[in-house]
């Protein structure tokens, strides 16, 4: 694989992790709500479930790709249905308590973690994408197998150090804000949730 071939790919990567879309909704509501630490861990489940996704596409799990493409609508409106009530019940919380100042409540790692990872499962998208994705920065002269091991590796590291690019650069920006501000986090947190449902639930097979 030459080096031209292989920083387009990591480019493509980068512009890939900057876009929009249910993980990056969770990562940044979680972060918002209650701090590194939440987002941190959701990237984590966000993560370990993209890794899962990139090993079945990379090594040709056929079964798993038609598993994904026959039930892509159920499996994207069961995440997007995830979302939504996640960001519902947030919205709940912050219309219950108000915009006056109060204590913020520390999230589950476990549950972040879970949260993240259900997310990145139920998006049937990435599987399909992938299956499109990886073959094109395949050198046809050289041995296929090493180079799609290489380009999964790369694929999830290039994204997992993008989310926590700006998983760091939010959680910095939020220890600068006054609780009031905090408590607003709240409602922004559960709009995210909502576009993140909204989003998962727009798409449409590759």
């Amino acid at each position: 694989m030459s080096t031209e071939l292989l920083l387009a790919f990591i480019a493509a990567c980068i512009l890939l992790g900057l876009t929009p879309g249910p993980n990056m909704s969770l990562i940044i509501a979680n972060t918002l709500r209650t701090g590194l630490r939440a987002g941190l861990y959701t990237l984590a489940g966000t993560t370990t479930g993209l890794a899962l996704l990139v090993a079945a596409a990379a090594t040709g799990m056929s079964s798993v790709m038609v598993f994904m493409s026959e039930w892509f609508d159920v499996l994207r409106w069961l995440g997007a249905l995830y979302l939504v009530y996640l960001g519902a019940r947030q919205l709940a919380h912050f219309f219950k308590q108000g915009r006056t100042p109060a204590s913020v409540s520390a999230a589950s790692g476990g549950n972040c973690y879970v949260q993240g990872l259900l997310v990145s499962l139920s998006n049937p998208k990435v599987m399909l994408f992938l299956g499109a994705f990886l073959p094109q920065f395949i050198d046809p002269g050289a041995e296929a197998v090493h180079q799609l091991t290489v380009l999964a590796v790369l694929f999830v590291l290039v994204l997992a150090a993008v989310d926590v690019g700006y998983t760091l650069a939010i959680a910095r920006a939020r220890t600068t804000m006054s609780v009031v501000r905090l408590r607003l986090f709240d409602g922004v947190a559960g709009v995210l949730l909502l576009l993140g449902g909204a989003l998962l639930a727009s798409m449409r097979r590759p």
